[in-house]
């Protein structure tokens, strides 16, 4: 079945042959290796339509390897199986580009609900385009890139989605539920704390424009301010 093949990176033995033998049974074609440096041999040679990773691995722990694969790819989803359940954990998982972050012990019905989610919202992600300019800032839709103040960034998928509401819709205040329903199509606590990540990450992406900042307006929403700078 095509748009189902995915890459399982993780060294319990028991916890890999569950996943795989329940996802193949689903349609899945499941490739599993049981280090990060192995999973990483694997994604550069092999096409994937999603990356479920361990945390704690040998050779090279879930973080780094995750880290390595958005250098390839910036839209592939990435989910984090670990038993690192501390909110930093959960943070540091999506500031390295996770799209799902599951909790170990879990239930498998679960982890294949969460599964399907995450591949039905990536295959919904409309294709952006256009060439964005705000004060010494340019979005370049196109290809998924930020100049600001002459500093390149290479962006995500869903970065570019969320920077593109901000460059739209300068110095205009945007509700808190417009980004979560564009970028997750969820309001709840977790995901909303992933959307304050991913505003963080925006303002460092941003910071080398003197013009520009991000406020955050408590519990309504953001607003990127346009600023007069005197030179």
């Amino acid at each position: 079945m095509s748009g189902r093949n995915l890459l399982l990176v993780e060294d319990d033995e028991s916890l890999a042959f569950l996943i795989k033998d329940s996802l193949d049974s689903a349609g899945w074609s499941v490739s599993r290796y049981p280090d990060g440096e192995k999973g990483l041999s694997a994604f550069l040679s092999h096409s994937y339509d999603v990356c479920v990773l361990d945390v704690m691995l040998p050779n090279r722990d879930g973080f780094d390897l995750a880290t390595e694969i958005r250098k390839f790819n910036q839209s592939v989803p990435i989910i984090f199986l670990t038993a690192k359940s501390l909110t930093e954990d959960r943070i540091r998982g999506f500031q390295v580009g996770a799209d799902d972050y599951v909790c170990k012990p879990f239930s498998i019905e679960e982890f294949k609900y969460r599964l399907e989610a995450v591949v039905r919202r990536g295959s919904s992600e409309k294709p952006l385009n256009g060439i964005l300019r705000v004060a010494d800032s340019i979005l370049d839709l196109n290809n998924l890139t930020l100049e600001s103040a002459g500093v390149s960034t290479r962006l995500t998928h869903k970065e570019a989605q969320l920077l593109q509401l901000f460059f739209r819709h300068p110095n205009k205040l945007i509700e808190r539920d417009v980004f979560l329903k564009v970028a997750w199509e969820d309001s709840g606590f977790f995901v909303a704390r992933s959307m304050d990540v991913f505003v963080s990450r925006l303002r460092k992406y941003l910071q080398p424009d003197s013009r520009l900042k991000i406020e955050n307006i408590r519990a309504i929403g953001y607003q990127m301010k346009q600023l007069d700078v005197q030179k």
